[in-house]
């Protein structure tokens, strides 16, 4: 059963961001912070995580904020909806290869307990497999999760190019009259762009 509707600090609907990292987390900050949202502060996972103490943290932090984005919130979307009614959800994606590239990159050699958690193994390094099969099975989990509900996802390709066009009627902002906080260049081959166009086309078929 889902909670009752709480807003956020100045009375916007709750915004979670639920795309996992380097699919344009911080771009989407930026953006949805332009619009007057605050955001929670960062928020790590570390040592054994006991699934039940995360969730109950995870939802104290969020009844003060009006936004989230980033790990570990991406595998909460659920525990968040049923706390907060009403609430709006964003899947940041790209294409699997060029997350793994980006991903692999700023990662790679480096283990965390955060990307234990997540992937079972903390080093990007060496897990390819590993790593963009528990990519694709969360994007696809979320679209599945929100098949009956599209008013309450928007799948966004921010590393592509898209910006306050779809962003802002999403959430029934105005559109500022500035440009799109892009923090990256987006390539230009067109990879994401498609991804965006077929995650959106099976979520309007469900």
């Amino acid at each position: 059963m889902r909670g009752a509707s709480r807003r956020g600090s100045v009375g916007h609907q709750k915004v979670f961001g639920i795309g996992f990292h380097k699919t344009g987390t911080s771009t989407l900050k930026s953006a949805v912070s332009t619009l007057g949202y605050t955001f929670a502060p960062r928020f790590r996972v570390e040592g054994e995580v006991i699934e039940a103490e995360l969730v109950e943290r995870a939802i104290q932090i969020a009844d003060t904020v009006d936004a989230v984005q980033d790990n570990p919130w991406p595998f909460l979307y659920r525990e968040l909806d049923g706390a907060f009614a009403g609430s709006k959800f964003i899947l940041t994606v790209r294409d699997t290869d060029e997350w793994w590239v980006s991903l692999l990159g700023h990662f790679g050699g480096k283990s965390t307990d955060m990307r234990t958690w997540i992937y079972g193994v903390g080093d990007p390094e060496g897990h390819e497999d590993l790593y963009k099969k528990r990519y694709e099975a969360h994007n696809a989990a979320v679209m599945e999760y929100f098949a009956d509900r599209p008013d309450d996802l928007l799948v966004f390709a921010i590393t592509e190019g898209e910006g306050w066009e779809r962003l802002c009627p999403f959430l029934g902002e105005p559109t500022p009259d500035i440009p799109f906080p892009h923090r990256r260049p987006h390539t230009n081959d067109g990879l994401g762009q498609r991804l965006g166009r077929r995650l959106r086309g099976l979520f309007a078929t469900r």
